[in-house]
């Protein structure tokens, strides 16, 4: 059908001729109302935008000598970042002489991790980097 044939075609129904696909060897194009079109496509993309789910990184920081209680308290934190869906980053930070007593702190860390292990996973070892130890745990996937 030619160009003017279709755009009296649409004249005549009151809508709009709206070229869907120009590299096609006829032109597809399609009659309908561009502004109710526009209106539906903008409120599908909000749709979606609200349905989507952001992951967020939390960050729990240990320390070398922390007391029982004190990593009991933040696995309970943890342990809610993780259910909601987040990840959480665990942070050792090394002072002054315990940059000595890396493994020791790699086992705080590991120890930290392992009272997660019912909720998240660590993909990778603790590193260490510079003065901080740092770990990543992934939330489990419960689909």
């Amino acid at each position: 059908m030619s160009l003017a044939s279709a755009q009296s075609i649409a004249d005549e129904k009151d809508l709009d001729l709206v070229l869907m696909n120009g590299g096609a060897k006829p032109a597809v194009c399609k009659l309908m109302d561009y502004g109710k079109y526009k209106f539906d496509s903008i409120k599908k993309e909000k749709e979606l935008r609200k349905n989507q789910k952001t992951i967020e990184i939390k960050e729990i920081q240990l320390s070398m000598t922390i007391s029982d209680h004190d990593i009991a308290y933040r696995v309970t934190n943890a342990i809610k970042f993780l259910t909601d869906g987040n990840k959480v980053k665990i942070t050792l930070r090394m002072r002054g002489r315990q940059q000595a007593y890396t493994k020791t702190c790699i086992d705080v860390v590991k120890n930290f991790i392992a009272k997660l292990s019912g909720y998240g996973s660590c993909d990778k070892e603790p590193e260490v980097n510079g003065k901080n130890i740092i770990a990543v745990v992934n939330p489990q996937n419960n689909k």
